[in-house]
C-alpha cells in the first residue's frame, strides 16, 4: 500500500509536466492504417456482406501501402476502385474525427463518450 501510494504520487507529478504534442499524437492515431476497420463498417452498412467488405478493404490497404499513404489520402476515385458502394462519404469516415465519432457508446472513442467517462471519473474522485 505505501508503495502503491508514492507510485501514485510520483505518477501524478510527471503527468502534470507533459507536454503534449497534438500534431505528433494525430500522425501516431493514423499510422497503420487505423481507419481499416472503419472503411469496412461503411461497406457493411451499404450492403456489402462482412467477408467480402475485408478483402476489399484488405486490397485498398495493399494500395495505399504501395503508395505510402493512409487510406483516406488515395481518395473517393481510387477507393472506388475496389468498390462501387464507396462514395464521397467515405472521406469523413476515413478522418481521425470521422473515426472517432462512429464508436459512439459507452467506452467508445466519440468525444460525447469521453467527456461523460471522465465526468463519471471525477465524481468517482471527488467521492473519496
Amino acid at each position: 500500500v505505501d508503495t502503491l501510494g508514492a507510485t501514485l504520487r510520483i505518477y501524478a507529478d510527471m503527468v502534470g509536466g507533459i507536454a503534449v504534442d497534438k500534431e505528433a499524437m494525430r500522425r501516431a492515431a493514423m499510422e497503420g492504417y487505423a481507419t481499416a476497420t472503419d472503411l469496412a463498417d461503411y461497406l457493411v452498412k451499404k450492403g456489402m456482406p462482412f467477408r467480402e467488405a475485408h478483402e476489399v478493404v484488405a486490397r485498398a490497404v495493399r494500395r495505399a501501402a504501395e503508395k505510402g499513404v493512409d487510406l483516406a489520402q488515395l481518395g473517393t476515385q481510387e477507393l472506388r476502385n475496389f468498390s462501387k458502394l464507396i462514395d464521397a462519404d467515405v472521406t469523413d469516415k476515413l478522418s481521425l474525427e470521422g473515426s472517432l465519432a462512429a464508436r459512439d457508446h459507452p467506452g467508445g472513442t466519440a468525444p460525447r463518450q469521453v467527456r461523460a467517462a471522465i465526468a463519471r471519473a471525477r465524481e468517482r474522485l471527488s467521492g473519496r
